[in-house]
């Protein structure tokens, strides 16, 4: 399969899990809100795609940067002693953006695409922690087989994943 073909499926599934996503969101009315780093709002983007996402998305917050994570509310502590890249900092993201928009449910996402971050000393490339707290109950995921040719390809492989977490949680 040429790299295209491949782009456009993971583009397809993407679409396809976060409409069913956002519409059992909608139907179970049920608030969300990301922070994101590593996927740079790509989950937002797509909760957003469906029509009526602005009754279940209160807003996202982009975190690039360690200082930016720090700004919103996640603990400078937690970075310094877990690092960046790490559940623990996933965890506090998630609590930060529930706790901000005041939502039923969060997500945080942390991770190193491509390659080394200078800035980090705990980057590894392809390994991306992300947190999902539902109802003050927080579940933490690590993913480590994220690679790809672009920074787009890679971020809809995260974002795939946290759809399909988010929906096992939803309709369990």
């Amino acid at each position: 399969m040429n790299m295209l073909n491949n782009e456009e499926t993971i583009e397809e599934r993407c679409y396809a899990v976060y409409e069913k996503l956002t519409r059992t969101l909608i139907e179970k009315g049920l608030k969300i809100s990301t922070m994101e780093s590593c996927t740079s709002g790509c989950i937002a983007s797509l909760i957003t795609n469906t029509e009526g996402a602005s009754a279940v998305m209160k807003g996202s917050l982009v975190t690039y940067s360690n200082e930016a994570k720090e700004i919103c509310g996640v603990p400078a502590k937690i970075i310094d002693t877990y690092g960046v890249y790490s559940k623990e900092t996933a965890g506090a993201m998630a609590l930060t953006v529930r706790n901000f928009f005041n939502t039923d449910i969060a997500v945080g996402v942390t991770g190193s695409l491509g390659r080394v971050d200078p800035s980090n000393a705990d980057s590894v490339p392809g390994e991306v922690f992300f947190a999902i707290d539902y109802k003050e109950e927080i579940r933490l995921f690590f993913l480590n087989d994220i690679f790809g040719k672009n920074r787009r390809i890679c971020k809809l492989m995260i974002a795939e994943r946290v759809a399909e977490e988010l929906l096992k949680i939803l309709l369990q």
